[in-house]
């Protein structure tokens, strides 16, 4: 039996030389989860590279304050795909040595964390995991609270400039240099203690709680209620007007649009792989987002539609039932009754949600265009590059008022999901999907080339998965400099559709010719609200989506 101090099991290390041991030490308990419990040695080791605080994960648990003698082997945990070990101890047994231990101080997390480089914020993570930490109160809400309890906030301002962009209402638009970078955050396991909160919101009160490594990234795990001053903000309403002579396309992301609410016998996951769009009122939300605020525009490009049955398992890929349901909510509202089209998908082969056949489609107004049917063609087909991801959907349409064609290619790239974390042992950092998604834009500009050559207009839009400055988008506009992103337009604080982890940025995107900017032939707005408004913790499918919504116009 070893005898050792908590911050010796870390060490200087991810991964422990005890590893596999038994040990046993002590320290006073400060936060308690589902899984366990954190410990931390009152005395501090005054070692900047070393922690003081551990894990111990065990079913029984001690109460906080209490100092208590745990007996376990140390494990170097790793749950499958996190790609970073976690030092615990797995406990056989603990002992209470006192009812009231030594107090611990934590460890305030204030501003300049957010002034280190990615590698230094890593070296500071690590050498304080499992320790008590604390976020003063003054600092703002930087993400929308989301079903699961998680938080992540911009500390108070120590007076030090600050490169940061800001949004009017609060938010922190991500680091093009370092998109990556980690901002300060926390969960709330007890839903009853987790408050909803919009970004801008402010913290009313110190909170504390150990610093655990989970999903990716380092996070305090809070207990207790805390205090805010939330914001009111509202789903805005596009300032593009509706013009007679221009055609407006609007980039809305379904988030997993169905019809039904799954049979539990038929998911692939019923934890995850249920939801009742209908009876949540996303179809009513979307409707108004088309009809009220963009103001029903002709072209409506959708990402994230699913089949009829949603995730059920089946040889069902039709998505009719789910156009006909948001078509009917437009109609509802006193929009126009659109049409649509789409090209679905071969069973289980575009990737997403299991089950959902998940693909890109059109709504469009026919008093205002006609769609060229023998045009709708999905990009990448029986190629690499879109080996189990949804394929891009090129549609022509004639515009009424001019006689002209419009080509309109809606995208949704590979998915970032498998990026690894900047936290993770190996390749850190590393999104093995870019290569993939640059490939894709190669195959999209064939597409356009020949589109030029043709002399025919076009829009490409739609959810790239990459923000303005990625390879992948510079590779639209970079090569021969004939097109503009259209998001390039706008203010800087206002290029952003998406809240990822607290870091605002975009990642739907127009793409068009460059001789239509400069005739000032086009114009771009977006929609902001869906990624700034939280949602009440424990509550899915409050949301029509999780992006902003994009609204270009073009006058062709």
């Amino acid at each position: 039996m070893i005898d050792l101090r908590v911050y010796e099991i870390q060490g200087d290390s991810v991964r422990s030389p005890y590893a596999n041991k038994e040990v046993r030490t002590s320290g006073v308990v400060t936060g308690i989860t589902r899984k366990g419990y954190f410990i931390q040695d009152p005395v501090p080791n005054g070692h900047g590279s070393k922690s003081d605080g551990i894990f111990v994960y065990s079913k029984s648990k001690p109460k906080i304050q209490q100092l208590v003698n745990v007996r376990g082997r140390v494990v170097d945990y790793e749950k499958e795909g996190n790609g970073r070990p976690v030092t615990q101890i797995q406990a056989f047994s603990y002992d209470v040595i006192e009812q009231v231990g030594p107090k611990i101080h934590p460890v305030i997390i204030g501003r300049e964390i957010i002034r280190l480089s990615i590698a230094e914020q890593v070296t500071y993570l690590t050498a304080h995991e499992g320790m008590l930490m604390a976020i003063e109160e003054g600092a703002i809400f930087m993400s929308p609270s989301n079903p699961y309890g998680d938080y992540v906030v911009l500390p108070i301002d120590d007076g030090v400039d600050s490169e940061l962009i800001r949004t009017p209402e609060g938010g922190v638009l991500i680091s093009q240099s370092e998109p990556e970078k980690w901002y300060p955050n926390f969960r709330i396991s007890n839903y009853n203690h987790a408050p909803k909160v919009n970004v801008g919101a402010k913290l009313l009160s110190t909170i504390t709680g150990p610093l655990n490594y989970r999903a990716g990234s380092f996070q305090m795990s809070v207990l207790g209620e805390i205090a805010i001053e939330n914001t009111e903000i509202h789903r805005k309403i596009t300032m593009l007007d509706d013009e007679e002579d221009s055609i407006g396309i609007l980039t809305l992301n379904g988030f997993n649009l169905d019809v039904k609410k799954e049979n539990a016998s038929k998911v692939m996951n019923p934890r995850k792989d249920i939801d009742d769009d209908v009876g949540d009122g996303r179809f009513a939300a979307l409707g108004v987002a088309i009809v009220q605020q963009a103001k029903s525009p002709e072209i409506v490009a959708l990402q994230e539609i699913q089949d009829n049955d949603g995730a059920e398992i089946s040889a069902t890929v039709s998505a009719k039932e789910t156009y006909q349901m948001l078509i009917s909510a437009i109609v509802a509202l006193g929009g126009p009754e659109y049409k649509w089209v789409d090209i679905p998908p071969e069973v289980g082969q575009d990737g997403g949600q299991p089950g959902g056949n998940i693909r890109n489609g059109y709504l469009y107004d026919p008093e205002r265009v006609t769609l060229l049917r023998d045009t709708v063609t999905r990009l990448g087909d029986n190629t690499s590059a879109y080996k189990g991801s949804r394929k891009s959907l090129l549609a022509q349409f004639r515009l009424s008022h001019t006689g002209k064609i419009l080509a309109v290619v809606n995208v949704h790239l590979a998915s970032k999901r498998h990026q690894q974390s900047i936290f993770a042992e190996v390749d850190p950092g590393i999104d093995p999907k870019e290569p993939i998604r640059i490939e894709q834009v190669e195959i999209i500009n064939a597409t356009l080339q020949q589109l030029e050559t043709e002399g025919v207009d076009y829009c490409v839009t739609g959810d790239f998965n990459d923000i303005e400055t990625s390879k992948s988008l510079q590779k639209f506009t970079g090569e021969n400099d004939l097109r503009i992103n259209l998001v390039q337009t706008l203010a800087k604080n206002q290029r952003y559709d998406y809240n990822h982890r607290g870091k605002l940025q975009v990642l739907m995107h127009s793409i068009v010719p460059k001789y239509l900017s400069e005739a000032g032939r086009v114009k771009y707005d977006i929609i902001h609200g869906n990624e700034l408004i939280g949602v009440e913790p424990g509550q899915l499918g409050e949301k029509p989506s999780d992006h902003a919504y994009v609204l270009t116009q073009l006058f062709i």
